[in-house]
């Protein structure tokens, strides 16, 4: 009960945030057409992103393999949307993804540093590459059409909804005894351990949450697309681009890879129309870019402007005050 108290400070973060999915809520009633669109985009992106960040954030373990759950999630919507109710399959996806991300996380949560890092990248490619072959056995080798009567408003709000349910989840998350235990695991896994810290149970769990949203962001996208292809489900370019947005916002905040997707989706779709050819070269310059230039993100440089701004009026000299005049004794 206790970690249901919230301090002056966590409750006004709370409200503000409260108040900022409710301001996005408005979009689709005053915008339409092109801009709805980037909005959808911007909308799926950061839940994608902050799913991520779950994990990602405090383990420090770089995790390629959103593209992999968001395609099975995407399969899932495309092979049953003809016999099973959509929102359903909304929910199957969810549990889809969990378990594979059970699966995966017991067989390599074991290993750190840069040997996930590898496996996570390939783990798309092979179930991209066994989708290919179960299609081949099937005796079709094109994709699966997704068709259902929906407006693009829906999906948006139903995006939205995705993403403040991931926010809310980081956020009692990071308020919890897993949440303290994966922070001790990202400083050091080691101390971790003397800690008694059960570190592979802990990993797999926050996997488990993270790649379940990822699939089912791919469930809700699906019939938007239309179109669903192992080449597009598991498109690994979706994964180097969730990384991206959430190291451009910051991987310290749950709220940065929000301030992270909004500037990257729109110089994306600059890039995309002016550059069609290069978007690969340019994806992986970006990448080095921030690494390199702002590897604490966009809120690291904010809340290092803050503390330098900060110290500088408290170092800031004071007035001197004058010296108080002796009065004369009345006996004098």
């Amino acid at each position: 009960m206790k970690s249901l108290v919230l301090a002056a400070g966590e409750r006004r973060n709370l409200l503000i945030s409260i108040g900022l999915f409710a301001v996005a809520a408005v979009v689709p009633l005053v915008a339409d057409g092109y801009v709805l669109q980037i909005a959808i985009t911007i909308v799926m992106y950061t839940a994608l992103a902050t799913s991520w960040l779950l994990f990602s954030g405090p383990t420090n373990y770089i995790a390629l393999s959103t593209a992999a759950f968001f395609g099975v999630g995407m399969y899932i919507t495309a092979g049953g949307i003809d016999v099973v109710p959509y929102p359903l399959l909304i929910v199957i996806s969810g549990i889809a993804g969990a378990v594979m991300a059970a699966i995966v996380g017991l067989a390599t949560l074991r290993v750190s540093g840069v040997y996930f890092v590898i496996f996570s990248l390939g783990l798309a490619e092979l179930v991209r590459q066994f989708m290919t072959w179960g299609q081949h056995v099937l005796g079709t080798m094109s994709g699966l059409y997704v068709t259902i009567d929906r407006s693009e408003n829906m999906y948006y709000w139903q995006l939205l909804l995705l993403a403040a349910a991931v926010y809310l989840v980081g956020w009692r998350i990071g308020r919890s005894r897993l949440g303290f235990a994966l922070r001790i695991i990202g400083n050091d896994e080691l101390v971790a351990v003397h800690c008694g810290i059960n570190t592979a149970r802990a990993k797999v769990v926050l996997f488990v949450i993270s790649s379940a949203f990822a699939s089912i962001a791919g469930a809700v996208i699906a019939p938007r697309w239309g179109y669903v292809e192992p080449g597009v489900a598991f498109n690994p370019n979706l994964s180097f681009q969730v990384v991206i947005m959430a190291l451009l916002g910051g991987t310290h905040r749950l709220w940065g890879p929000l301030v992270g997707v909004i500037p990257f989706v729109l110089l994306w779709e600059l890039i995309s129309i002016e550059f069609p050819n290069q978007t690969t070269l340019l994806l992986g310059v970006s990448f080095l870019l921030i690494v390199y230039v702002i590897p604490n993100g966009f809120t690291g440089v904010i809340e290092d402007a803050l503390k330098r701004r900060t110290k500088a009026a408290g170092s800031a000299p004071r007035p001197v005050q004058p010296a108080p005049v002796p009065q004369k004794s009345q006996n004098a």
